[in-house]
């Protein structure tokens, strides 16, 4: 599946893999941030997500598969790869499938470990019944998703999923693929081979998606990986933009 791509600056690329619920846009600060740097930035929308087409397979296998395959045609390939959360995996998984595509990898927030994904399914439960009359305004849909997601930010990243362009309005995103393959999203596929290229394995100290046993699992599939921090919860990124950006600008240094 070819995916869509917003890109900016020139030089070695760089591409931004966002997570579950996001599109490249999240990345905005960081990709023009880094794009005045001397780096190409491609922040891609991944399936079921943003502007990207939709599928009913949600493996990472697949998801990995359609970054490789549009970093190809983009001509953006070897690239170092950035994937937050869902996109730390499917980064993750891409490293794995293709090492040589890869040429540096960073994983923000997100270990190669399944987990359970009560939250999710709620916030997917609340978005699914969310009714979609004419005339449907965002603070009303906004008030409408409140008791199921008290989080006044919370609410407004999934609302962005929400097309008000035509009455009534939509989802974008393939709300339904999602919740179907919420298993998988949330698990890890036994996946063969190593990465052995650099790894950064760039946590937030408030979140607790990274736990100590997680590491003999990183260590064994990313051999030269080493674990990082910032003063952040699990949208590290966007809680804390200067500080992941300062260690993104030092990972990406030869």
């Amino acid at each position: 599946m070819r995916l869509v791509v917003t890109e900016q600056g020139e030089g070695p690329p760089v591409v931004l893999l966002h997570g579950l619920f996001g599109a490249g846009q999240n990345f905005g600060t960081v990709q023009k941030a880094l794009a005045a740097e001397g780096f190409r930035v491609l922040a891609l929308d991944l399936r079921n997500h943003g502007d990207s087409p939709h599928g009913a397979e949600m493996g990472y296998a697949a998801m990995a598969g359609d970054v490789a395959e549009t970093l190809r045609a983009e001509g953006a390939w070897p690239a170092a790869i950035i994937g937050h959360s869902m996109g730390g995996k499917v980064a993750m998984a891409l490293a794995l499938a293709e090492p040589e595509g890869v040429s540096r990898l960073l994983v923000a927030d997100i270990a190669p470990v399944a987990y359970p994904a009560p939250q999710f399914t709620a916030y997917l439960h609340a978005m699914r019944a969310l009714d979609l009359p004419p005339g449907l305004t965002r603070r009303q849909a906004d008030a409408a998703l409140a008791p199921a997601v008290p989080s006044a930010p919370l609410r407004a990243f999934l609302l962005q999923n929400l097309s008000f362009d035509q009455d009534p309005p939509r989802w974008r995103i393939g709300l339904e693929n999602i919740a179907g393959g919420l298993g998988d999203i949330g698990g890890w596929p036994d996946l063969p081979g190593r990465y052995e290229g650099p790894t950064l394995v760039l946590a937030g100290e408030a979140s607790d998606y990274i736990q100590p046993e997680h590491w003999p699992v990183f260590q064994r599939l990313f051999p030269a990986a080493r674990l990082s921090s910032i003063k952040a919860g699990h949208w590290l990124h966007a809680e804390n933009p200067q500080a992941f950006l300062a260690s993104v600008r030092r990972f990406l240094q030869p």
